[in-house]
């Protein structure tokens, strides 16, 4: 309770001291701000994860370009409600110049990323995860950049942040290289993975297991079951809302994975699904190169092309209309960079 001989000046240092303190504190009082970003497959599951998240009852419709929408939890009876922006990118890999758009120097703080793979197309999922991640990460360490030269303790402060997620003791600190904001890798269409053969399901298990401990990442994996959808929304309600994180984990190939971030090990998950000999052939540059190469010799990528560039498809009409959205695109582009606190929120 501020003090009688306080000046009005000290009672609105001494708030705003307390907003910044509390800012990314999942234990303070007063409401809070955070921002996800869904980035993964097309037709991947991202939109259902979403509504299930915010115990909306809709039928999920394809995502275009870039969408929003926002959820509110209160942490109690007559406390204010805390509010998560989620943000989805829609199209693959198709969009990636959109990514930037919600990676904001007023956001970055409270950011986290959730990366949706659909593990029943394994030869899609090494170059649609490094595709989407690279991008990403890219614009995430600019922004953070830029934030420490205008706040060096606050970018300080993230980049120390993110490696609480191992204990100083764990073997392999010096080891991975934790993604900058938290991130969480989702296998959706489990329902679908779980047919396929036992040693295919084996290369995806081990090799997500990597890519997540690599990251600092949580790893789940879901589908349309309720128990899975669940198991996922209690992880991303973590993320959005301070929901308790969960210290339960599954790694047991015959069910989902289920892998908060800093309870893996590399002891724990092996060396790539490789033989030695093999492994001996592969020129790899680094740790991820390796599991890299082993897993597209298993799962070659397959090209993407762009219809609208191939000469064989062209017609004047469709090409025109075509440019315009293009142009319509590029003006969405600029406009949409407008940062969360120019948005208005419904009360």
């Amino acid at each position: 309770m501020p003090g009688a001989s306080d000046t009005l000046w000290d009672i609105a240092k001494a708030k705003v001291e307390k907003k910044e303190n509390n800012e990314g504190d999942r234990d303070g009082v007063e409401c809070w701000e955070r921002s996800i970003f869904f980035i993964g497959n097309k037709t991947g599951g991202k939109t259902t994860i979403i509504l299930r998240c915010l115990d909306r009852d809709e039928i999920p419709k394809p995502t275009l370009a870039l969408e929003y929408t926002f959820g509110r939890r209160a942490k109690g009876h007559n406390t204010p409600k805390d509010i998560a922006n989620f943000w989805e990118l829609g199209g693959g890999t198709s969009l990636l110049d959109l990514i930037p758009i919600p990676i904001t120097i007023t956001n970055i703080r409270t950011f986290a990323v959730v990366l949706v793979l659909d593990l029943s197309k394994p030869n899609e999922l090494w170059p649609t995860m490094e595709s989407l991640l690279q991008v990403t990460r890219k614009h995430v360490e600019k922004i953070i950049t830029k934030l420490g030269q205008t706040n060096p303790k606050a970018a300080t402060e993230m980049k120390q942040k993110i490696w609480n997620i191992l204990p100083k003791d764990h073997p392999d600190r010096e080891l991975i290289d934790p993604f900058p904001v938290p991130l969480v890798i989702i296998g959706s269409k489990y329902d679908l993975f779980h047919e396929f053969d036992s040693e295919i399901k084996k290369i995806i298990y081990k090799t997500l297991r990597f890519v997540s401990h690599y990251y600092g990442a949580s790893l789940v994996f879901t589908s349309k079951s309720e128990a899975l959808l669940l198991k996922a929304r209690a992880v991303i309600n973590h993320l959005a809302f301070g929901f308790d994180r969960s210290k339960s984990m599954t790694v047991d190939p015959n069910k989902p994975l289920f892998i908060p971030a800093g309870l893996d090990s590399l002891a724990q998950i092996g060396p790539p699904p490789a033989t030695d000999s093999d492994i001996g052939k592969l020129r790899a540059q680094s740790p991820m190169d390796l599991w890299k190469k082993v897993f597209e010799k298993a799962f070659p990528p397959k090209e993407v092309r762009d219809p609208s560039q191939d000469p064989q498809y062209a017609e004047y009409e469709v090409d025109l209309m075509r440019a315009q959205k293009n142009q319509e695109l590029e003006q969405y582009k600029r406009s949409a960079s407008k940062t969360w606190k120019e948005m208005e929120f419904d009360s």
